[in-house]
């Protein structure tokens, strides 16, 4: 009797929220998130489905985003989707039986991923500030834009895609670090989708945080196993 009590409670905090939403945009967001799910179970494997699995999840989230007239997170997410593919082909360069092999980042890297960062949230930043004008269809009429427009949410916005973005860069370029920045922006997305309404897709962010934790721990131990074979070789 009380598990039922609890889960009959855990369902409608889940699903209060999509009262009125048409069917179709909620299990899109259902998909989304298991796809979503897929892909960083794949990533954590170093396995190449993490992309076509991610592409999924990306583009039924431009459609979703669309479809509810967020322009300027559609934006974000079909920038997710060309960063996919981008690091699809680089995988497919490189791995073997559909795995890939993993290294630590250079100097180098890192000082490219700084800039990838820094020019991520501010191609972000001037979403949010064109963001009235987006959502007016692109229109001025009636528009003010300013940095009044820019909310707590927005701001940590920029901050998270910038470090999805750079995570996304450093996956493509197969760097165990991308882990670390995923699993940080993971953290600070499970609050602010939570407050966003999208209650499925905090639970998501929930998750993705253990399963990056995990491709942390097991990409290292794959780069560590690495170098001691080479040593011993």
């Amino acid at each position: 009797m009380g598990t039922m009590v609890l889960m009959s409670g855990v369902f409608q905090w889940l699903f209060s929220q999509y009262e009125g939403v048409p069917t179709e945009q909620v299990w899109a967001e259902a998909i989304a998130v298991v796809f979503g799910l897929l892909s960083v179970w794949f990533a954590k494997k170093g396995n190449i489905w993490v992309y076509p699995t991610g592409l999924i999840n990306t583009i039924t989230f431009v459609w979703l985003l669309w479809v509810n007239t967020l322009w300027g997170d559609m934006l974000i997410n079909a920038y997710y989707t060309v960063m996919s593919i981008y690091g699809w082909v680089l995988w497919s360069r490189n791995a073997h039986h559909n795995v890939v092999e993993v290294s630590w980042a250079t100097r180098t890297e890192w000082r490219i991923a700084s800039v990838l960062g820094v020019a991520s949230a501010v191609f972000v930043a001037v979403v949010y500030y064109l963001k009235p004008f987006i959502k007016n269809g692109f229109s001025m009429e009636g528009v003010q834009l300013g940095a009044h427009n820019f909310r707590w949410t927005e701001c940590v916005d920029i901050l998270t895609t910038a470090l999805f973005l750079v995570g996304m860069w450093l996956m493509a370029k197969r760097k165990v670090e991308n882990w670390v920045l995923w699993i940080i922006a993971d953290l600070i997305s499970v609050p602010l989708y939570y407050v966003k309404g999208m209650k499925f897709t905090s639970l998501q962010y929930a998750l993705f945080t253990a399963i990056a934790v995990m491709g942390y721990i097991s990409w290292k131990k794959s780069v560590v196993s690495s170098q001691g074979s080479e040593h011993n070789g």
